[in-house]
């Protein structure tokens, strides 16, 4: 059994879907971040463990999930539809690899892993061009920073609980995927990426859709980059 955390703001029309997608195997863990559209009962009525997360925060939803996580690997999506829950068993054979890949170096047997769902637009609007060009340049700023070989800071995500945890995070805002990504790569883990079909989100978006959710978005992950960095 693998734990689903689904960071969840407003997401009442979209969830119905997200949830009837989750294939056997994968339990959702909706963590609903003070939704006032009834996004928790849905949620709940679907069959989904729902736990609050009160603090606003994209990282902070995320964050709350991983530690109400009870299995040993987890996965991380958006719960706005943009993502098909179906393709979570590719992320999670994707990871398996990366741990029965051959050491890079003598002693680095055991080395966590990350894989992240590079998102590939499916259907008209999926990824404005703002949005776009945005992620493509925090994707360069974090690769020559931390010698990752990334093309996506994509939503969909797959490791292990524990190693995440032991990361340390401290973001709680729209930096903590980044900042997931480039503690991880600091501290040695083995990262990689698969193609996931990105579609056009259910609902009114607060981020990608909207060029000032855009910004502050970039914003959070650049300010991340320069404080670890440091």
């Amino acid at each position: 059994m693998i734990d689903v955390v689904l960071p969840c703001l407003d997401e009442a029309e979209a969830l119905p879907w997200v949830l009837s997608r989750m294939p056997a195997g994968f339990r959702p863990l909706v963590v609903d971040n003070a939704s006032t559209d009834g996004s928790a009962r849905v949620a709940a009525d679907h069959g989904a463990r729902v736990v609050h997360a009160p603090e606003r925060g994209f990282g902070a939803a995320c964050h709350r999930g991983l530690l109400a996580a009870r299995t040993d690997v987890v996965c991380v999506m958006d719960a706005d539809a943009s993502l098909d829950p179906a393709e979570l068993p590719r992320l999670a054979a994707a990871l398996d690899a990366l741990h029965t890949a051959g050491p890079p170096g003598p002693g680095a047997q055991g080395v966590p892993g990350l894989v992240l769902g590079r998102r590939r637009p499916s259907g008209r609007g999926a990824w404005p061009p703002h949005a776009r060009l945005g992620n493509a340049v925090l994707a360069r700023s974090l690769n020559r920073r931390a010698g990752t070989r990334l093309h996506d800071l994509g939503p969909m995500r797959a490791a292990r609980r524990d190693a995440l945890l032991a990361l340390g995070l401290t973001d709680r805002r729209f930096g903590y995927p980044l900042e997931m990504v480039l503690r991880a790569a600091r501290a040695g883990w083995r990262i990689g990426e698969i193609d996931v079909a990105y579609r056009p989100r259910t609902g009114a978006s607060k981020v990608t859709g909207t060029l000032g959710g855009t910004v502050r978005a970039v914003r959070d992950m650049r300010r991340v980059l320069s404080e670890v960095a440091r």
